[in-house]
């Protein structure tokens, strides 16, 4: 039977269904499929749920316009408890002033018509900010009940990272549901099962410096349960076949916060150390799929955007196109998201060469850039994608990580904060202005790492105060310094000449535009030690106001003279920049 459920709710919020089992199944998991037809105004999917541990199945349904919403129930056993059962429920609109409080009230992130840039349900413009909290569904981000605010320091929490991040104009955080997830019984952290196959075991977080997958849970537990299925390590590596629905239960309050708090939070649903061994021990590419559609089931109703993968590099992984086969049959068997969900992926490099286009890669509804290597020569790739037949929107999802070694090119190491925070700024506008009008998303080393540990440095409540995380607000000042006319953009370095005088291996010395068709109106940002530049992308004969703007303070200097193109060329050399640092510019036609 099910639990009588609320009958009145708001548009776009969470609203789930009970169902309690009369059947004993012996995995619920793997056996149960259970799912609702949702029916209301212009709206008629079917909503999957998932298993919650016992007896019990949820779905999380939401209504997307204000009206009459009905649903029934249906699973493919045969349980009363399951099937057949119904319910309805009234859907009301937020006002106006409670959408401004939580912008997640307006809707699901849908990719805006445009193919480039990303919006609201209600049509309304998201320029994504975004963090990397790879282990927030861990213990490693505190969890307090209370709303106590506690100061920056090894006492915070969760909810005060987020507050402190909500401060600076972020508006998304990135995550990864679950580990691989070891038991710690003193084994070494790398176990080769198999060389001439490559085929072995390593813990997800070796990298970041903890031995033990036992850093990895939550006060749940670990996401699978023991013991495994592989030969000789049955105690070490879980049983990808049975799920611990309370490790996920304590996920649930970390992302119903974020939305609370008017973030989208990035959900990849596991990270690329496990699926060697995955594929080689457990049935391919049911289980996969299987736990991908568990995670996208348990998270439908949040406003979020999902991801099947987390591939920020190759090592200890399948290649990237095997992981298409499971996805592809998750939208096969299951659909799209119901509620409009984006689907992405970080990327090796970038994900539209990582896994295809539309063809091999039906899932990907928002491309990504990533961590291959991390230096301003691959933002071409944002050029790429946003010149496909077909585009999708997109952003660097791991550019350079403020303290993170792994950013640094071979043989090179940054000189003191200012440089890093140089780096991080050329990653924020270099990137978007290359095509990456979806948003930007930001990384410095332990907040990435999860780093609590008594000798870790930095700590991750020290790289929270870094001010290179608190100049992301000031990208969106400059893109959206003329409203939503920046989802017109396109980007074009050659208006621009010398463009890329800097060593390519870095982050000096390029100059990054992007204008309207309309050549009406201009963003173009300066690295440190950018020549000076002629602009060939003006109307001919025409003047254009010029704003100089400060990326490290979002000030803005406004030019004194107009600046003139040639009458017959179009070409016109602008001023030299304010300081020898980086700085952006904007032109508008007069």
């Amino acid at each position: 039977m099910s639990e009588k459920i609320q009958r009145t709710v708001h548009v776009w919020e969470k609203l789930e269904i009970i169902l309690k089992a009369e059947n004993i199944y012996k995995n619920a998991y793997m056996d149960v499929d259970v799912w609702v037809d949702l029916k209301g105004p212009d709206f008629n999917k079917r909503v999957y749920g998932f298993w919650d541990g016992n007896n019990v199945f949820r779905i999380r349904v939401l209504a997307t316009i204000p009206g009459k919403w009905d649903w029934t129930s249906n699973s493919n056993q045969s349980d009363r408890g399951l099937n057949g059962l119904s319910g309805d429920f009234e859907a009301v609109e937020w006002t106006e002033e409670e959408k401004e409080e939580n912008p997640c009230r307006r809707g699901m992130i849908l990719a805006a018509q445009n193919g480039h840039t990303l919006e609201y349900s209600d049509g309304t413009p998201f320029f994504l900010l975004g963090d990397t909290w790879w282990s927030i569904p861990t213990f490693r981000y505190k969890w307090y009940d209370d709303d106590l605010e506690r100061p920056v320091g090894p006492d915070m929490g969760f909810k005060d990272m987020v507050r402190y991040r909500k401060q600076q104009g972020f508006n998304s955080i990135a995550l990864i549901a679950s580990f691989p997830a070891w038991a710690n019984d003193g084994l070494p952290n790398l176990i080769r099962l198999d060389d001439e196959e490559k085929t072995f075991l390593r813990s997800a977080w070796r990298q970041a410096g903890t031995e033990s997958a036992e850093d990895m849970h939550n006060e749940g537990g670990r996401p699978f349960l023991f013991p495994g299925k592989i030969p000789g390590y049955e105690k070490v590596f879980p049983d990808m076949n049975r799920i611990n629905p309370k490790y996920f239960q304590y996920m649930d309050k970390k992302i119903d916060y974020l939305n609370l708090q008017g973030f989208v939070p990035f959900i990849e649903v596991v990270r690329r150390d496990i699926t060697q061994a995955w594929k080689k021990y457990y049935e391919w590419p049911e289980t996969y799929a299987r736990y991908t559609q568990y995670v996208f089931s348990r998270y439908y109703a949040n406003n979020c955007i999902f991801s099947p993968i987390h591939l920020d590099n190759d090592h200890a992984s399948i290649p990237a196109k095997e992981y298409n086969e499971p996805t592809n049959l998750v939208i096969d068997r299951y659909g799209f998201p119901p509620f409009g969900t984006l689907i992405s992926t970080n990327a090796h490099c970038s994900n539209y060469e990582n896994f295809g286009g539309p063809e091999e890669c039906k899932w990907m509804t928002l491309y990504q850039i990533g961590n291959a290597p991390r230096i301003h020569s691959q933002y071409w790739y944002l050029t790429e994608i946003f010149n496909l037949k077909e585009p999708k929107p997109a952003l660097n999802g791991e550019p350079y990580y403020h303290g993170d070694p792994v950013g640094w090119p071979e043989g090179y190491r940054p000189a003191d904060i200012e440089e890093e925070e140089l780096n991080c700024r050329s990653g924020m506008y270099g990137n978007v202005l290359s095509g990456g009008l979806a948003g930007h998303i930001y990384g410095a080393i332990g907040l990435w790492q999860g780093s609590i540990e008594e000798e870790a440095s930095p700590k991750m409540w020290e790289s929270l105060t870094w001010e290179s995380a608190n100049q992301m607000q000031y990208l969106k000042s400059f893109i959206m310094s003329e409203g939503d006319r920046y989802t017109d953009l396109i980007p074009n370095n050659g208006y621009v000449t010398p463009s890329q005088m800097g060593d390519p291996i870095s982050y000096q010395g390029w100059v990054y535009c992007a204008g309207t068709d309309e050549k009406d109106f201009f963003l173009i940002y300066f690295e440190k030690d950018s020549p000076d530049v002629v602009f060939r992308g003006a109307i001919p004969g025409r003047s254009y106001k010029g704003l100089w703007f400060n990326p490290r303070n979002g000030s803005w200097i406004e030019i004194e003279n107009p600046i003139t193109s040639d009458l017959s060329t179009g070409r016109v050399k602008l001023p030299s920049t304010p300081t020898n640092n980086d700085w952006g510019i904007k032109l508008l036609l007069i």
